[in-house]
């Protein structure tokens, strides 16, 4: 006779089967979960932008950062409340990444830093430009905070001297930062840049931080050869003790907003304006430009000479003839003015 299976012994055995089933189901989601679901070439930054849309996210993993397994992703995302939880941000997608480990950080915000770089701006107009262009921040909000004046005044700055805090350097900055947030930390960097053998070295040339930008702004216009710009310093920090009008043609060239300006002729030298610093004394209210670093430095370790006048050299090499006194000056822009008219330059 067969012996029958006891009612008691199949319950067991179809216990055993079954969580023996759930058990390899759920070592095979656990192994999705952890196994590689991206395997782009390099590291890949997706963007989640204001607008969280979801949906592009997918396809821009699955386009640009090979996901495997889109399905996948999607319902671990939705398991964890994801799509109605994004953060704005700008993550890294590392080859052999799985979805839980990018889902975590997209959750959490976690992202990854953007690197920005800014250099030759001249106006706070173009700076903002480049900036939006790096950042997600909204530039009209950005100009706005740059042209108010009690916002700058809190900042120690003035709308005229606002540009002056910007320190061209490169810089690691979260891609969602606010355009307030951006400006505080301008603001330490500047403080960061300004240390105490700085500040004595402004000191010691009797000029303020602020003034100290505005003047290698002023030089950096005037030449497009950095190695002149310690001699160019030099030069208008004389006139400067001495209580010479700076007579800076790129000063003109700013007050009439017309940096293309080749030949400056009497007529310009005219204009209204308390940048024009051959009708005002000192220094103008606010810089021509943003100074780089050189410029700056240029300054603080200005070149000792008894130079105070200086002319484009009539080579047009971008550099300079300078001159101790009015007759040699006289001379070097006569040259200069020879060329201008061989070049039919009016």
């Amino acid at each position: 006779m067969m012996n029958k299976t006891k009612p008691g012994k199949r319950t067991v055995i179809y216990v055993f089967t079954a969580s023996l089933a759930v058990f390899f189901v759920a070592l095979a989601g656990v192994y999705l979960l952890v196994s590689p679901n991206f395997v782009p070439e390099s590291t890949y930054y997706v963007y989640v932008y204001p607008d969280r849309d979801f949906n592009r996210l997918c396809r821009e993993l699955e386009d640009s950062a090979q996901c495997r397994r889109t399905w996948l992703f999607v319902k671990v995302a939705e398991y964890l409340k994801y799509p109605g939880n994004m953060k704005t941000g700008r993550y890294a997608v590392t080859p052999g990444m799985n979805s839980l480990d990018l889902l975590k950080a997209l959750r959490r915000g976690t992202q990854e830093p953007v690197r920005i770089t800014f250099n030759n701006i001249r106006l706070i107009e173009d700076l903002a430009d480049r900036l939006s262009e790096q950042l997600m921040l909204d530039r009209g909000e950005l100009m706005a905070l740059l042209g108010d004046p009690a916002y700058c005044t809190a900042m120690g700055f003035t709308p005229q001297t606002v540009p002056c805090m910007f320190i061209p350097n490169t810089y690691e900055i979260y891609w969602n930062v606010s355009a307030e947030n951006l400006l505080q930390r301008m603001r330490r960097e500047y403080t960061a840049f300004w240390t105490h053998s700085r500040m004595l070295q402004a000191q010691k040339i009797g000029l303020t931080p602020l003034q100290v930008s505005i003047l290698a702004s002023i030089v950096e216009e005037e030449s497009a050869v950095a190695d002149e710009y310690p001699v160019i310093a030099g030069l208008y920090i004389n006139r400067l003790h001495r209580g010479m009008p700076l007579q800076a043609d790129p000063t003109v060239k700013f007050a009439l907003g017309d940096f293309t300006l080749q030949r400056i002729l009497y007529e310009h030298l005219t204009v209204d304006s308390p940048y024009n610093t051959y009708l005002h004394t000192g220094l103008p209210p606010g810089p021509l430009r943003i100074p780089s670093i050189t410029g700056l430095e240029a300054v603080l370790n200005y070149r000792k000479h008894s130079y105070l006048y200086m002319c484009a050299k009539e080579d047009f090499s971008g550099g300079h003839n300078f001159a101790a006194t009015l007759t040699e000056h006289n001379n070097n822009a006569d040259r200069y003015r020879a060329a201008l008219n061989r070049r039919g330059i009016r």
